[in-house]
């Protein structure tokens, strides 16, 4: 076992001004707040500005978790950044992120496995920190969905919202106790046969625009539930945990009926879990950093406790870690 372990030292978060709410998107397609409600457990989300990118408020995110860890910029070494919405196809965004925090050194990059970003990117910082590489990692997810939605499609314009969260992590000598802070067990999976349930109808290679996110929501949910458990299972297994030492339950935020499923099944009580789908909406990457910093301000979520992050995405990709907060 490794005598290093990645401590969050750090979180923070950013979410846009406007808020566009049930009610607003009834007047533009038809749906209704009960509807939305009764399917997703949404009931707003919040919009980027015009001009504001998906760097901006990760920056802003960026700047938030470091003030948390009482850490520079100059402090950290890498950067990763999760997103399916980049300013640019290249560079990275994380280099716009690097440079607008005065970053000159170190390594920044982007990963993208859409709403399970957050877990692959903060898994990808561990391993750097555990080999040695860095000392410290700023982890964030930032999303500007609304800018690759159809907004005439009401089976999906309802569900994403806008936002970033941010971890710093940091290397600690460890004695490989399950009782010492840091993250304790990662599980990743993928499997490119259902590319085609959850994706984006443009790219540079193949239609040379952008694109609109479509999906198949039932196929999405379906397949959710069952795969989220199983990797839950063997995270939790690997660690020597069952689902019943679990302190909180911060899954990614796609609808409450994919959260509540999910929780059922491994048998967590619902006051376990961390739910921030209502007012954030699906932020992608974005909605696990928010969530754990939504739980931090407000004292759920504190040092020592067990925490169990999951999410799945498109491809598909799914992933569970496990944090000894």
């Amino acid at each position: 076992m490794s005598d290093l372990r990645s401590v969050v030292k750090g979180v923070g978060g950013y979410l846009p001004d406007r808020i566009v709410t049930n009610e607003d998107l009834s007047a533009t397609v038809d749906t209704s707040d009960e509807w939305i409600v009764a399917r997703t457990g949404i009931r707003e989300r919040r919009i980027v500005a015009d001009g504001q990118l998906t760097s901006s408020m990760a920056i802003e995110a960026a700047k938030r978790a470091l003030a948390d860890a009482e850490l520079e910029a100059g402090d950290i070494g890498l950067i990763i950044l999760a997103t399916s919405t980049p300013d640019q196809t290249f560079p990275a965004t994380a280099v716009t992120i690097q440079a607008e925090l005065g970053i000159t050194e170190g390594a920044a990059f982007d990963v993208q496995a859409v709403c399970s970003g957050f877990v692959f990117a903060l898994s990808t910082a561990d391993n750097y920190l555990k080999s040695g590489q860095f000392k410290r990692a700023l982890v964030v997810g930032a999303e500007a969905f609304s800018r690759i939605l159809d907004w005439e499609d009401r089976a999906t314009c309802v569900l994403f919202g806008d936002g970033a969260g941010a971890l710093v992590i940091e290397a600690e000598k460890s004695n490989g106790t399950l009782a010492e802070r840091g993250l304790l067990a990662t599980t990743l999976r993928s499997d490119g046969r259902y590319r085609d349930k959850l994706y984006v109808d443009g790219g540079p290679s193949s239609t040379g625009t952008v694109g609109h996110l479509r999906m198949d929501g039932p196929e999405v949910f379906r397949h959710a539930i069952t795969k989220l458990s199983d990797v839950i299972l063997e995270t939790l297994q690997k660690a020597g945990y069952t689902p019943s030492d679990i302190d909180w339950f911060v899954p990614h935020q796609a609808n409450k009926r994919i959260l509540d499923g999910a929780a059922r099944r491994l048998g967590l009580e619902r006051e376990r879990l961390v739910m921030t789908v209502d007012k954030h909406a699906n932020t992608s990457a974005a909605s696990i950093p928010l969530a754990l910093m939504t739980a931090c301000s407000d004292g759920r979520i504190k040092k020592g406790d067990l925490v169990l992050l999951e999410a799945m995405g498109g491809g598909f990709t799914w992933g569970s870690l496990l944090i000894r907060w």
